[in-house]
């Protein structure tokens, strides 16, 4: 009798993925109504820092999957340690008192390399999973110091830290506009976007009014009522946005002053991407009270993710009297932390965070002169996080309307000629595997800089022009 998985691949073979993938497929994040026509690029295989579709073609991976395959594609020894894994212990309970040598050792791997007191950590599936669960923690930290009114959360616009519906709802309102978002407990204040400022503010005086209005938040819901404050120390998705360089001290400085929590979401930014294990110390220099991260931790070969916490917060957890509810059945799978040690282990032998660290800035001066082109008012980031904004209008900043879908229209033309980047509306974003090379970085400049001017062209003859 022919096996499930044969019978599954004669089936494609036979109707073609794209087929299939169009009849019963879900994909996220994108327009359904659009995705019900729209062709397929199927993809087939992946290595080093290129995938492969289906009919052959091969793209340079400029969005490192999703934020996450910072080590690169189809690395031999990771196959062959999770294969390893798999013969050895495939998965069981870490409820109770059960536990597995790869949890362990990697819960032990994240405390050494985690700032100041950060030495507990909850494994989670995901970067959604890790931050509702921090704030989970959060909550059920204050309730066992007696202090239960500190529930609510301040987050900011532009922030995107999941897809469960807490995590949504902390998001930036964007993604709530068809759906109830959780609003009782959970407070916006302002993105430190520094492209978008107020005219004539200095990057101090910018500082200064988001520090004053983070504050004022505080002030105006009751200190005795904030739990906490939730940021990624560079918003990711919400389009690249670098916070001025005090930004993050200043803000942990007003968290400190009223007891508020300070948890880092560095789901994107952790495990080299800036070119440090961890952005908040390394990077901007300060110390959370709880980090969450995800993405690079395994360099997405297996899904997981982990909650970072302080010794002193774990003290008020670990109280007697209580039982600690929170927790899934993959907490710790063995697969997934063999795959994020091995991981660590390929960043450290091969130096990662110092390559980034070292050719990081070329990547930054390669794509700053596509400022200058037509259709783009803002390249911005930080070593291999970047974004290009798209405006219609360079001296007003205004946007182009949705449905010129411009990212999209460049990204089309980026995929024509080889190169995969994400399009986020009017944003183009670039993450890509942290093992790219000079050449590459040359190409991905050169390829955007063309794929801008065939979109600008494309608009002009549209009537779309811009100015």
């Amino acid at each position: 009798m022919e096996n499930l998985l044969s019978l599954a691949e004669r089936n494609l073979n036979e109707s073609g993925v794209e087929s299939a993938d169009r009849r019963h497929n879900i994909h996220p994040f994108t327009d359904l109504s659009v995705m019900e026509a729209a062709d397929r690029t199927v993809i087939a295989s992946a290595k080093g820092n290129y995938v492969y579709g289906e009919d052959g073609r091969k793209f340079l991976d400029g969005l490192g999957g999703m934020w996450c395959v910072n080590i690169g594609h189809g690395r031999d020894e990771m196959a062959d340690a999770v294969a390893s894994q798999i013969r050895t212990l495939d998965y069981y309970s870490p409820f109770d008192d059960l536990t597995s040598a790869p949890m362990a050792a990697l819960a032990e791997a994240l405390a050494t390399r985690a700032p100041g007191s950060l030495n507990r950590v909850l494994f989670t599936t995901g970067g959604s999973t890790a931050a509702d669960s921090a704030i989970r923690l959060v909550h059920h930290y204050f309730i066992r110091r007696g202090e239960p009114s500190r529930r609510h959360i301040i987050t900011r616009d532009k922030s995107y830290h999941g897809s469960t519906y807490l995590t949504a709802s902390l998001s930036d309102r964007g993604y709530s506009t068809d759906w109830s978002a959780e609003t009782a407990f959970i407070h916006h204040i302002a993105s430190p976007g520094l492209y978008r400022r107020p005219d004539g503010v200095t990057e101090a005086e910018f500082t200064q009014l988001l520090v004053a209005e983070f504050e004022a938040k505080i002030l105006e819901l009751g200190p005795e009522n904030v739990a906490c404050f939730i940021a990624e120390p560079i918003q990711g998705s919400g389009g690249v946005i670098v916070p001025p360089v005090d930004y993050h001290p200043r803000m942990i400085e007003i968290c400190r002053k009223y007891g508020v929590l300070y948890i880092a979401d560095e789901v994107v930014t952790a495990f080299g991407r800036l070119g440090h294990f961890f952005a908040s110390q390394d990077y901007f220099g300060f110390v959370p009270d709880i980090i969450t991260c995800a993405k690079g931790l395994t360099s997405g070969y297996v899904p997981a993710g982990a909650v970072i916490l302080s010794d002193e917060i774990y003290e008020v957890l670990c109280r007697p009297g209580t039982y600690f509810n929170t927790g899934f059945t993959y907490t710790g799978h063995a697969v997934a932390c063999t795959a994020a040690l091995k991981n660590i282990e390929i960043i450290e032998r091969e130096r990662i965070c110092e390559r980034v660290r070292e050719i990081g800035p070329y990547f930054e001066e390669r794509l700053a002169p596509l400022a200058d082109l037509p259709l783009v008012g803002d390249v911005r980031g930080r070593r291999f996080m970047m974004c290009i904004e798209y405006v219609a209008n360079k001296g007003r900043k205004e946007l182009f309307a949705d449905d010129v879908r411009i990212g999209k229209r460049i990204w089309r033309h980026c995929q024509k000629r080889g190169l995969l980047v994400r399009p986020l509306a009017h944003l183009n974003v670039l993450s890509p595997p942290l093992t790219l090379e000079r050449s590459e970085i040359d190409f991905i400049a050169d390829v955007l800089h063309d794929a801008i001017i065939d979109t600008a062209d494309e608009l002009v003859r549209e009537g779309v022009a811009a100015e």
